[in-house]
């Protein structure tokens, strides 16, 4: 059986819903992948303080903004990812195919057998804005199952890979694929 990363995104949460959530889950490790761990907004999510008060809560915290973490420029001499209209998204997925993200994803899994459940946090509340659903495409393909956690009381929900994602064993790249809407079919003339 496949096992299960949680992926969590703080936004105006508090942090004792935020960690709720994450007990709901049985998560026992945050692996914080923003690549500036701190919010002006939301200083109870600054790296310091997290690390100061996690572990009173039951949860151990680990960052792996410097090898997962967005703000990802595009590698302009490359076209494999032009699928991705979202230029930060584009980005990330050109750095997915660096051996810095595959040593962070590395040191990611790792953690999460060694510690058990782990959940990866970025700001974002919903993992379909955020670099965190690239990630989950990429753990998904190495068997994987990931769950995003939304909110407490409700279900977690099940990452599927995305739709236009193409896969090469453990390589995955977002190709340019058809943005034209279907034509509509025009009625004979009987």
């Amino acid at each position: 059986m496949a096992q299960t990363v949680f992926t969590i995104g703080h936004s105006t949460r508090t942090l004792p819903e935020l960690v709720g959530a994450l007990q709901e889950h049985g998560v026992k490790l945050l692996v914080d992948v923003r690549t500036i761990p701190k919010s002006g907004t939301n200083p109870q999510f600054n790296r310091e303080r997290l690390v100061e008060q996690l572990p009173g809560l039951g949860l151990q915290y680990m960052w792996l903004g410097q090898q997962l973490g967005g703000l990802r420029k595009r590698d302009m001499a490359s076209e494999q990812n032009a699928g991705w209209d979202n230029a930060s998204f584009r980005g990330y997925a050109d750095y997915m195919q660096s051996q810095g993200f595959l040593d962070g994803l590395q040191l990611l899994l790792q953690a999460a057998e060694a510690q058990g459940p782990a959940a990866y946090m970025c700001a974002e509340m919903m993992y379909f804005s955020c670099h965190r659903s690239l990630i989950s495409d990429a753990l998904l393909v190495r068997g994987w199952q990931v769950a995003h956690i939304t909110a407490a009381g409700k279900p977690s929900i099940a990452h599927k890979l995305t739709r236009f994602a193409k896969v090469q064993g453990h390589a995955i790249t977002y190709p340019a694929y058809d943005h034209q809407p279907r034509t509509k079919r025009r009625r004979s003339a009987s």
